[in-house]
């Protein structure tokens, strides 16, 4: 069964039960070993678990705090957050519960970091009931299929590359190919009652840059973000899309609809090959520890349909691929995982086409059962055309195509510079009028019979 939780509760009510859960003593330990990332402690190896967090005891402001990472006999591990300025040997260390959230619905509009702590300059409560940050999943045979199609606002999305909800999409990208601005297109048009968005290592400048300009004041009155910038610690930086999920798992429990952008997962899975390798993980392809794989795939299970009474996670994961490069570890696991891929290409990103969809590279696994026969035909004529077009883009450009030879590449050159502005075209109105745009480009060719 899901769980419920009421609407917004009084402040005093939140304040109250905020207050009743302050423990009135926690255990302490001594630092005996420091080293670059991590502290060894000791008196602490008969109270502590794997992920309770630490307290540095000592007169540096803010207060340095950490996370039990490894257990012996004798001491305890822990990472610490940066930096390690006045850490001593015999340092005093207070032992502290889990990391946990209590997201509300007052969190909306609000921008925080992965421990509900605010980043927007006011102050903010906790709701009534918190949550672990890295929950299971809903059980597998109790949760529903795909759910309707969802209006996306860019014609590319309407049609060839359908968000349904409760679909997971993957977002691949180098750097500098427009790759915020579409999940922020998605966040101000994609049909859903809630948004997260977890921005995950991003530079401090273009958090604020993010939320006030590209986000803007309407879709942020629906959103709750969490952010930890590149510079905060790998503990915050691998937390924020686990945050992110949790309070995104509290409005789907009550079912609401929810849309959940993770900018990006990989530096989630940099974050966490530091984290592991401070624990002693050993490295495997690239430097990336084996449990990699586990945990991209545990993070990505927790979004999708509901169960019984519950709304749907539908979720976006960007994924910046060096290079171009989709056989990069990360990107490898996820094509695996997730319901569809979208691929933006540099080549294109150069020639000024925005969004940068490269669309015979990219899929949504919600066709064919999100569109109609006549509208899966005509999507696979227009991948027929691009097709054609771009195994003969050479010899086009270059004047030597020869008028004639093949009806579909005639077709091609005919109506390859409105489906490039077609795959291009925001603000595209309700799915249906996307689809008449596209029927009407086809219309011009002989393709949209013989195939």
């Amino acid at each position: 069964m899901p769980t419920t939780h009421p609407r917004p509760a009084s402040n005093l009510r939140r304040l109250h039960e905020l207050v009743s859960k302050i423990q009135p003593d926690y255990p302490v330990g001594r630092i005996c070993h420091v080293t670059a990332k991590t502290v060894d402690i000791s008196g602490l190896a008969a109270h502590a678990a794997i992920g309770d967090r630490i307290k540095f005891l000592t007169a540096q402001k803010p207060c340095l705090f950490g996370e039990v990472i490894r257990l012996s006999n004798t001491h305890i591990t822990a990472l610490y957050d940066s930096p390690e300025a006045g850490l001593k040997l015999g340092g005093r260390i207070l032992l502290l519960p889990p990391a946990r959230l209590a997201p509300d619905h007052a969190w909306l509009g609000r921008v925080i970091d992965p421990l509900g702590q605010p980043l927007d300059g006011k102050a903010i409560l906790p709701g009534l009931y918190d949550t672990a940050l890295d929950r299971p999943a809903p059980p597998a045979a109790q949760r529903r299929g795909f759910g309707e199609r969802l209006e996306t606002g860019a014609c590319i999305f309407n049609t060839a590359l359908p968000i349904v909800r409760g679909q997971r999409l993957g977002l691949f990208a180098g750097s500098g190919v427009g790759k915020s601005k579409l999940i922020a297109h998605l966040a101000q048009h994609l049909q859903a009652d809630i948004i997260v968005v977890a921005l995950i290592g991003e530079r401090g400048r273009e958090v604020g840059e993010f939320v006030n300009t590209t986000l803007g004041p309407t879709a942020l009155a629906r959103s709750v973000v969490v952010a930890a910038t590149s510079d905060m610690s790998p503990l915050l930086r691998q937390k924020t899309a686990q945050s992110a999920m949790s309070i995104a798992e509290y409005f789907r429990d009550q079912g609401l609809q929810v849309a959940y952008f993770a900018d990006s997962i990989t530096r989630f899975a940099e974050a966490y090959r530091e984290v592991a390798l401070s624990a002693g993980e050993l490295p495997a392809l690239r430097g990336y520890p084996a449990s990699l794989a586990h945990s991209l795939m545990a993070l990505c299970e927790r979004a999708g349909p509901g169960c019984a009474g519950m709304g749907d996670i539908t979720a976006l994961f960007s994924v910046l691929v060096p290079g171009s490069d989709m056989e990069d570890p990360v990107a490898d696991i996820l094509r695996g995982v997730l319901d569809g891929h979208v691929v933006l290409s540099r080549a294109i990103a150069e020639r000024g086409r925005f969004p940068a969809i490269d669309l015979l590279r990219s899929v949504s696994r919600a066709l064919p059962l999100a569109a109609s026969p006549e509208e899966n035909h005509a999507l696979r004529v227009m991948r027929a055309i691009l097709g054609a077009y771009e195994t003969q883009e050479t010899l086009i450009k270059a004047g030597l195509y020869e008028a004639g030879s093949d009806p579909l590449i005639e077709d091609a050159i005919k109506v390859w510079p409105a489906l490039d502005r077609f795959i291009g075209a925001h603000e595209a109105g309700m799915i249906q009028d996307s689809f008449e745009q596209l029927f009407e480009i086809l219309r011009q060719t002989q393709s949209n019979t013989l195939l």
